[in-house]
């Protein structure tokens, strides 16, 4: 599993039958530090996650491992908010924390 950021939404009114009804959100990539890759990808919702949120994330073959996925042709889907995260001892994030 994989952590990134919540950035924004995707809307696709054109799209593989088996896609409908899944919500699409753009994902920013971070680190283990909690820092902005520059990499972005387009993640399926499956917790009902929302902008701005942190998020885990499966990708490849395991992003259609859930309920909402399963048969369908996803290759990356959140299954997880995060509350907070650390690193030897060190918090790297907490919820609702001022940045």
């Amino acid at each position: 599993m994989l952590l990134g950021k919540v950035m924004g939404t995707l809307v696709s009114t054109q799209k593989e039958e088996k896609l409908r009804g899944l919500t699409f959100f753009i994902l920013e990539k971070l680190d283990m530090q909690g820092r902005p890759t520059g990499a972005f990808v387009v993640a399926a919702d499956s917790v009902g996650a929302g902008v701005g949120e942190v998020v885990i994330y499966a990708a490849g073959s395991s992003a259609r491992y859930t309920a909402a996925t399963e048969g369908r042709p996803a290759d990356a889907t959140i299954v997880g908010i995060v509350d907070t995260w650390d690193l030897d001892g060190s918090v790297q994030y907490q919820k609702g924390a001022e940045d």
